[in-house]
């Protein structure tokens, strides 16, 4: 089971980045997918969260109104559109599944995590 995010880079302040989480040995549908990220010096903090059923999402207060989380079951893809991005914003962020219904909470003990994406927001 494995997970690859990409689309990170350096990018100014007020611009748009889109993160890919491309999923292989197992498909989308059955796990929540998350969004993460650690920016120097500071914990891991939970970004967005879409579930198995991709109805449901959620989002920090942080990034709400900036950030979109997606998916496209036929690529077993899910993305981070990232829009309005701020110097807060830079930090490696990963993406992790988990095998469990609904929304889980920021605190849930995912099961599998990506090696995570450099995102740095800057002028």
């Amino acid at each position: 089971l494995h997970l690859q995010e990409s689309g990170g880079g350096l990018v100014q302040p007020g611009e748009s980045l889109r993160l890919s989480c491309e999923v292989s040995g197992f498909i989308v549908e059955l796990y929540a997918i998350g969004w993460f990220r650690q920016a120097p010096g500071k914990e891991r903090e939970g970004v967005s969260v879409i579930d198995h059923t991709g109805n449901k999402t959620k989002y920090s207060d942080s990034v709400k109104g900036r950030f979109t989380i997606s998916r496209d079951t036929a690529k077993n893809t899910v993305y981070l559109q990232m829009n309005s991005l701020k110097p807060d914003d830079t930090g490696v962020y990963y993406c992790a599944a988990a095998d469990t219904p609904g929304v889980p909470a920021w605190t849930y003990k995912y099961d599998y995590w990506g090696q995570g994406t450099q995102v740095i927001v800057s002028s």
